[in-house]
């Protein structure tokens, strides 16, 4: 089946946040969200090398909406459900819809860091995708540096797979780091 014409709910709730698709108009929000941490994203994030224009940001969500609807990308925008302010984006990326795998990516505001945010929206999304994509397998990829993401893949009970050597240049294109490969199986 053409992953275009399956019928899923563009979003989900748990106890604290409601996750739910890009809209266009949430640039705004992301973009501060952005500037405001910026230096905890610049070593990971590749959009984060330099602050984006608000105007770049916000094309950049109605094409995450548009790749939402085609199925080609399913970014998330993270919520907090009482304040309604913006804790940060995950989502299920570089999928295979015939094998149902899947790679998780995510980043958190650092305004909500350390709060345990992360960790339940993301357990949202493993539930989500088990449960409405019928996933099989789910990935995380990061730098081996980066020792929170690391915790947090293994936080989620996701088993380390693989450490791809050089397999990709920092953030800042200065040195070659290697990838760790998490997965969990469904």
């Amino acid at each position: 089946m053409n992953p275009i014409l399956l019928d899923f709910p563009d979003g989900f709730q748990t106890e604290r946040l409601l996750v739910r698709a890009p809209l266009a108009g949430d640039g705004r929000t992301v973009h501060d969200a952005i500037r405001t941490s910026l230096p905890e994203l610049q070593p990971w994030m590749p959009f984060a090398r330099e602050l984006p224009k608000a105007e770049e940001t916000e094309i950049n969500i109605r094409r995450a909406q548009a790749d939402f609807i085609l199925r080609k990308d399913l970014r998330m925008h993270i919520f907090h459900r009482d304040s309604g302010e913006f804790v940060g984006s995950t989502g299920l990326h570089r999928m295979n819809w015939d094998a149902r795998r899947f790679e998780i990516g995510y980043w958190c505001s650092t305004a909500f860091a350390g709060q345990g945010y992360m960790t339940e929206a993301l357990h949202g999304l493993i539930a989500f995708a088990r449960h409405h994509l019928a996933a099989k397998r789910l990935e995380i990829y990061c730098d081996s540096t980066n020792v929170k993401s690391r915790n947090m893949a293994e936080r989620l009970g996701f088993q380390l797979e693989a450490v791809l050597r050089s397999d990709h240049l920092s953030s800042d294109q200065t040195e070659y780091r290697d990838t760790c490969l998490y997965a969990a199986l469904f």
